[in-house]
């Protein structure tokens, strides 16, 4: 890669420098952006041999594959960034599959005049995302639009997996009888981007939960091999997620409000906002559904790991023909929690 280096009669600017129509074009300037930003950042063997696509050998069992677009505004939030966010929001989508996610290919588009400065920032935060995961992102692709055709930067990424022998997981395999868990606390990371967006402040900052949840998936997994489900609820959140889950296995669900935890100043904001936590999103949560019999022993293995230090049993999986998810409230009463209904938070993944 040096020796490539002296075809570019300056390197670009990432301190006041701006992404360029030319830079999408396939030429010169092209090849520097990806050398100088992209492949600087990312470097690995893979990456390396600059083909346009990554040759990996992969171990035996099933393969697991999930993409993800991320349009998310404002761009940089408490606690983390579209950067972070997109290599955590497709491991996760990996990890549900108790696969152990192995490889991400990632595509940018880019607006002409965004600032280079917040690109390498973007693409650094990425970089150390990846690395902390151990998955290293091997290919990817770089489009240009026209000023006031984009929004700065739209990012996709693509994760590849394995699941081990053995491990089956699946919405579809939720029953009555099952139990419900939830790792931890609602609403985090849906409230800490509407917060920067409106310029909102508090005496308890709000930050974004977004993590990559493989490595606790692994625990759990090892502790309960006999997992049915599990769903990170993201768009939507708790609720919509639970609602998908009992439409494809055609049972219902029932939780339990006082079981459920929800920081006190996402509830205060929630409150004042007219926001019910239910319905946040959540970047760095799972859900989990397993026998009844094995929820102690997942619940110890959650609460072991960092990520799931809060995790909590919310509720139980029931027969119901008509897949209503219901919860009992703090006041002993019962009410449904349906599907979100239009989009309450847009542009917060």
């Amino acid at each position: 890669m040096n020796g490539r280096r002296d075809i570019f009669a300056r390197r670009l600017d990432l301190t006041h420098g701006c992404v360029e129509m030319s830079h999408g074009g396939g030429g010169r300037a092209m090849a520097q952006l990806i050398e100088e930003l992209f492949l600087a950042a990312f470097d690995n063997d893979w990456l390396r041999t600059q083909d346009d696509c990554a040759q990996f050998a992969v171990p035996s069992g099933r393969l697991v594959m999930a993409t993800d677009s991320h349009v998310v505004s404002p761009l940089f939030f408490p606690g983390g960034d579209i950067g972070c966010l997109s290599v955590h929001g497709t491991l996760n989508d990996v990890a549900m599959a108790g696969a152990r996610p192995l490889y991400l290919a990632s595509s940018f588009i880019l607006e002409e005049g965004f600032p280079l400065a917040d690109l390498k920032r973007i693409v650094d935060s990425m970089a150390r995302a990846a690395q902390r995961a151990g998955v290293p992102i091997v290919t990817g692709d770089t489009k240009v639009v026209e000023r006031g055709k984009g929004d700065g930067v739209f990012i996709t990424t693509t994760g590849v997996g394995v699941v081990p022998e053995g491990v089956a997981i699946s919405a579809s395999r939720a029953q009555p009888g099952d139990a419900v868990l939830l790792s931890g606390s609602l609403g985090d990371h849906g409230l800490a981007v509407l917060a920067q967006r409106e310029h909102l402040s508090f005496d308890a900052p709000i930050q974004s939960d977004t993590a990559a949840l493989h490595e606790l998936v692994v625990a759990m997994v090892a502790a309960v091999p006999g997992i049915h489900c599990l769903r990170d609820p993201t768009r939507g959140g708790l609720a919509s997620a639970l609602n998908e889950i009992a439409r494809q296995a055609g049972v219902g669900m029932r939780l339990r409000e006082a079981a459920i935890p929800v920081r006190e100043p996402v509830r205060a904001l929630c409150e004042f906002l007219g926001l019910d936590p239910l319905y946040v999103a959540n970047e760095g949560k799972l859900i989990a559904i397993c026998p009844a019999d094995s929820a102690d022993a997942l619940l110890a293995a959650m609460r072991a790991h960092p990520l799931g230090r809060e995790a909590a049993i919310i509720g139980e999986v029931v027969a119901d023909a008509h897949s209503f998810v219901e919860m009992e409230t703090v006041f002993g009463g019962r009410r449904l929690v349906d599907w979100l209904s239009g989009e309450q938070l847009p542009r917060i993944c």
